[in-house]
């Protein structure tokens, strides 16, 4: 067989070079969802559609905010997602005007009751549910593999776990300890011990009144608060108004030391979302252990005028 010369070696080189990189560019991509189903595509998408406020903020940062073609209307940050299609919530998904929008795959919750209409059109629905730290970890995996970019997922939530430690690091001896109730939603329902709200807070030193075994956010009994007797409450500004007159909870040591921390609406946001900004709920939660240990918590001053945000 004649050899090959030059020439020759250099465009086979530079063939097997193509051939790598098409194989590598094209390779499908199999995910398993929070409900168990396998979502394969064909290579990473380009087009998203997010209905939930935690992965919206997660592709974001990640790097990918360009590929958002449409998200729900509680996704508000950051905000370049606001000029997106607002394609409505859990309950009243447009279904036309997501289906018009092409994407190649829509992530949401698993609750989201329009998974199985977007599947039966043809869809592809990557279904995730974060309501712990380790889920946390494991959707930010899930996104990474998803966009191609694991790397990057594992060095977030690395980042995320550091700078938590550092306001654990940051509070006082005072503010360690304190007995919590996190309520988050006038149900009442409570931010429990198994939450990612009620593990950032172990993380920090203070103690749930809400055990681990009534699930990550269970609805209580109003008397069951009063008996716990929390030395510190923690609620948004929506909720709060009338907790102090509420039956029985004038007894509680949190109202009658006046230790309640109010979050104001974008506080709130980054708070009951698991996802990149849990850090910065770390950080707001020690500020407010730390003011609890000090005396009486101000109230915000400006009234409660919220725009449509919350939601996981």
């Amino acid at each position: 067989m004649k050899s090959m010369g030059p020439l020759g070696r250099a465009a086979l080189s530079l063939a097997t070079l193509v051939l790598t990189a098409t194989s590598a560019v094209a390779a499908p991509i199999t995910i398993q969802d929070d409900r168990g189903h396998t979502v394969t595509l064909p290579d990473v998408p380009r087009r998203i559609v997010s209905l939930l406020p935690s992965l919206t903020e997660t592709i974001c940062e990640l790097g990918d905010c360009a590929k958002v073609v449409g998200v729900d209307r509680f996704s508000n940050f950051p905000a370049s997602v606001q000029k997106l299609p607002r394609l409505g919530g859990l309950d009243d998904t447009s279904i036309e005007a997501l289906v018009a929008l092409k994407p190649d795959v829509v992530v949401a919750g698993v609750s989201a009751r329009v998974i199985d209409r977007l599947e039966g059109l043809g869809l592809r629905v990557l279904a995730l549910e974060p309501k712990s730290m380790n889920d946390v970890q494991r959707v930010l995996g899930k996104m990474g593999r998803l966009l191609g970019k694991e790397d990057d997922a594992r060095r977030l939530w690395n980042r995320v776990g550091g700078h938590i430690a550092q306001s654990a690091a940051t509070l006082p001896p005072a503010a360690r300890g304190l007995s919590v109730y996190y309520e988050v939603d006038a149900g009442p329902y409570g931010a429990g011990t198994a939450s990612f709200m009620g593990e950032i807070l172990a993380r920090l030193g203070a103690k749930n009144i809400i055990p681990a075994e009534l699930g990550p956010f269970p609805k209580l009994n109003p008397e069951f608060i009063v008996r716990a007797d929390p030395q510190v409450i923690m609620v948004g500004q929506r909720n709060a108004a009338g907790l102090p007159q509420r039956p029985g909870w004038s007894a509680i040591r949190a109202v009658k030391q006046q230790r309640i921390c109010v979050w104001v609406p974008a506080e709130s946001d980054v708070l009951v979302r698991p996802g990149p900004r849990m850090s910065e709920a770390a950080a707001l939660m020690a500020r407010c252990l730390r003011e609890a240990a000090q005396g009486p918590v101000a109230w915000p001053t400006t009234p409660f005028n919220a725009p449509p945000g919350g939601m996981r």
